[in-house]
């Protein structure tokens, strides 16, 4: 049993590793931890609306039923249609972050489930190219709340050496529902009428509807509950999911004594408010990485071809809506096979080797994607525009490995539970703020100065490998609460900072708390 001490403590770190209980099943062996990864399963998929809505619109541009429907945009009009989305969730972050901690993570996922679906309807049901970017607005307003209070879910809830590679696993699902989207479209595009375009637009509402149907058996998040006082309510949620075979469970009474003495520090420091964000050394090293992590996301490349691959593709001489609808279903297929790779390799590699990696082979592809474009271009070279195609596959490869799994893993850890949904909230808005720019960007750049454009992103790519090999710390080994080491040093509110009195006091509650009739 010693080397699973061990294993697990390279995960989770010393003090949490020797309270685990010491098994040899495996987790689906055990019917707490099955029915616990099954439920967060739930949340997962919120990353699946948003992989939906991106493979989506690369589906019906390449769709010529679509694009004649709403009189062939282009340029402005084109952005503004894929623009519209990040517009949408933009509108909603500024309530979200607040909504989530006041009224807990569980209500504000139920609300983005409920306008997702309503704003499927209106997309599948638009009669001309107002209504249709109006629906795409409702949509992105409402997968905010969706994808914002799921990674928080997901990380607060997980069994403690299955957190690193579920909170990475989540935004890896973002391909499940690029997947289904570019499947779709492929299928439909022999309908010689706006059914064509329709039916993808319908089944946006899938993953919401499957979603809402299982909602009522996700518990709401420990953490939270504990910062409403409800710690009774925080220690059945642990003991029926983490350990409920072990009477007075140590790892049950080391993760609520964890919990509750930091919540009680963090409520004791009064400042919780947005400006917390940015008010010590600790913090505000966390809000820059959240917001480069953000920004960076859509700014290495991958905008270009995640919105506009059909646009890449016609400069290369692949223009057959068979073609391009096939290469986008096939590179679905691929990134979620990378990124789910990726994600359970994250506790053994880590975090920064996987950033640094990613960011290494991003910047080698693309610079032979641009290579490669350019003399497609110049001469036709028919060879050359293999070779870019070839290169779109590594270069998500490179990208799905950490960008993908780590979007909002890293973030959702590195955040202390009074600031993770102000956190949260900052690093979409990097993302959707970014995504409004580069959607309007993109386009224009590629029509005007084809694979130039690129360079932009060779270069970009550079900067963003020096900012994560400088900025991005490791925080394989730690538990959530003690991550915060990393940030704080000495300053940490961890258990192994607390005095013996406050030690007693945690563990007094825990001890109460964890004295429950099993549900």
């Amino acid at each position: 049993m010693a080397s699973q001490v061990e294993r697990d403590a390279k995960i989770v770190g010393t003090a949490l590793a020797e309270v685990l209980p010491q098994t040899n099943k495996y987790w689906f062996q055990q019917p707490h931890l099955l029915r616990l990864n099954l439920l967060l399963l739930i949340p997962l998929l919120s990353s699946s609306v948003s992989g939906y809505d991106g493979s989506l619109m690369n589906g019906l541009q390449s769709l010529h039923q679509w694009r004649e429907y709403f009189g062939d945009p282009a340029g402005e009009m084109l952005g503004l249609v894929n623009a519209a989305q990040s517009i949408g969730s933009v509108l909603a972050l500024p309530f979200v972050g607040t909504l989530s901690d006041k009224f807990g993570r569980k209500p504000v996922l139920l609300g983005g489930i409920v306008l997702i679906f309503v704003a499927s309807i209106i997309q599948a049901a638009s009669v001309n190219y107002a209504m249709f970017v109006v629906s795409r607005i409702v949509v992105g307003f409402g997968g905010m709340f969706v994808v914002q209070p799921s990674p928080m879910l997901i990380a607060e809830l997980a069994y403690p050496t299955h957190r690193g590679k579920y909170t990475s696993a989540f935004w890896t699902f973002y391909y499940l529902g690029a997947i289904l989207a570019s499947w779709t479209t492929f299928g439909t595009q022999n309908y010689q009428n706006a059914v064509s375009w329709r039916v993808p637009s319908a089944l946006q509402a899938l993953f919401p509807i499957v979603q809402f149907f299982f909602y009522w058996q996700l518990p709401e998040s420990p953490r939270w509950l504990v910062a409403q006082d409800r710690t009774q309510e925080a220690a059945n949620i642990l003991t029926k999911y983490h350990d409920p075979e072990t009477e007075n469970s140590p790892l049950v009474r080391h993760e609520l004594s964890e919990i509750v003495e930091t919540i009680q520090h963090e409520k004791a420091a009064k400042n919780t408010g947005w400006s917390a964000l940015v008010s010590t050394p600790g913090n505000r090293k966390r809000t820059l990485i959240a917001v480069c992590t953000g920004a960076m996301a859509q700014w290495n490349g991958i905008g270009v071809v995640s919105y506009y691959l059909t646009l890449v593709l016609d400069t290369v001489g692949i223009k057959d809506t068979f073609d391009q609808t096939l290469i986008n279903g096939l590179l679905q297929i691929f990134n979620f096979g990378a990124a789910l790779s990726a994600a359970f390799l994250v506790d053994r590699l880590g975090r920064r080797t996987l950033f640094l990696w990613s960011g290494i082979g991003m910047l080698v592809s693309y610079v032979v994607w641009t290579a490669c474009s350019a003399v497609n271009s110049d001469t036709g070279n028919k060879s050359a525009g293999i070779v870019v195609v070839v290169c779109l596959f590594v270069f998500f490869f490179h990208y799905d490995i950490a960008w993908t799994p780590l979007l909002f893993g890293y973030p959702t850890e590195i955040f202390p539970y009074y600031l993770r949904s102000k956190g949260i909230a900052l690093e979409l808005f990097a993302i959707y703020g970014s995504l409004i720019i580069a959607a309007f960007a993109n386009p224009i750049g590629l029509e005007n100065i084809g694979w130039k454009y690129y360079i932009v992103f060779c270069v970009l790519l550079v900067v963003f490998l020096a900012i994560t090999y400088f900025l991005f710390p490791e925080t394989k080994g730690y538990s959530l609460e003690e991550i915060a080491k990393i940030f704080d040093g000495d300053d940490a509110i961890t258990q192994t900072k607390m005095g013996g009195t406050d030690v007693k006091r945690a563990e007094e509650v825990a001890d109460s708390a964890s004295h429950y009739e099993t549900v």
